[in-house]
């Protein structure tokens, strides 16, 4: 394994690249609240994770519909409307293909390119990733990596993003499987893998505990509270999306667009969706 140095040659919106968006995993972590949503269309700072994905990778340059694909499966429907026409949709039938698979699925789009792989449920701030672009001759396997355990590579662990060479993406094909296993692990054992180190924050949002964590981080030190929710009740640290009614109180919470929550209810290190489903995060945040 290498450790990746910043480049600056400039390579934003290559031609030779293109970026794909992996957006069909179920969640299942972190249900409820994926039982009737994507978990690429949850919102952390009221913003769906899909989106925050989206844009990353379009300041990049890749931001039309021959150089960015989004994949779905999971309640696909739901992020083929959401995503529109800004993007190639690959809609995979019945079980999401996992990372492997889906960009095996997206073969015949990707047609030669390098990838730019981005998991949909990464949030990522204070950082640059175009990093991973700078520099790149186009042999290696560049992952985006923060210090600290699991210490996956080396020192660092796997931050959701990735760089792929056409010649390894070739390789893929359109079944279960995921990167690790088929791509990144073989490039690392035969010195094609670089680790890019991320200077800002990631968190996975795979649990509701990373999920709260991402929210709470998007806030800052204050709340985060859109222009048309109604807020009576008092509020410390949380994030309020629109429409939502407040009358009771919240203490490092969020409460998604629509939601209530009724005079005399105080959340704290939990999640409300619509009026009814709750999903506490039982270790206690940082205040």
């Amino acid at each position: 394994m290498k450790d990746g140095k910043d480049g600056k040659d400039g390579n934003d919106g290559r031609d030779d690249v293109c970026a794909v968006v992996l957006a069909a995993g179920e969640g299942r972590r972190l249900r409820p609240l994926t039982s009737s949503t994507p978990k690429a269309l949850c919102p952390v700072g009221n913003v769906a994770l899909l989106d925050r994905a989206i844009g990353r990778v379009a300041a990049l340059g890749f931001d039309a519909a021959h150089r960015l694909a989004v994949n779905a499966c999971y309640l696909g429907e739901q992020v083929v409307a959401h995503v529109g026409e800004r993007a190639h949709l690959s809609v995979e039938p019945g079980e999401p293909l996992g990372t492997a698979g889906g960009l095996g699925n997206l073969k015949p789009w990707i047609d030669g390119r390098g990838v730019l792989a981005a998991n949909a449920d990464a949030y990522l701030a204070d950082g640059d990733v175009r990093q991973l672009l700078d520099g790149w001759d186009g042999s290696t396997v560049r992952l985006l990596g923060v210090p600290g355990p699991p210490n996956e590579f080396g020192t660092y662990r796997f931050a959701g993003m990735s760089l792929l060479p056409w010649d390894l993406v070739e390789q893929l094909e359109a079944m279960p499987a995921d990167l690790v296993r088929t791509t990144w692990r073989p490039a690392e054992r035969a010195g094609r893998l670089e680790v890019i180190p991320f200077g800002g924050t990631y968190l996975d949002t795979g649990t509701p505990k990373d999920y709260l964590a991402a929210n709470l981080h998007a806030a800052g030190e204050g709340s985060l509270i859109d222009p048309t929710a109604t807020v009576r009740g008092r509020v410390q640290r949380a994030v309020i999306g629109a429409g939502a009614r407040i009358d009771g109180s919240l203490t490092r919470s969020v409460v998604w667009a629509g939601g209530a929550v009724e005079a005399g209810e105080h959340l704290v290190d939990a999640i409300r969706v619509g009026r009814d489903l709750t999903v506490s995060v039982t270790a206690t945040m940082s205040p």
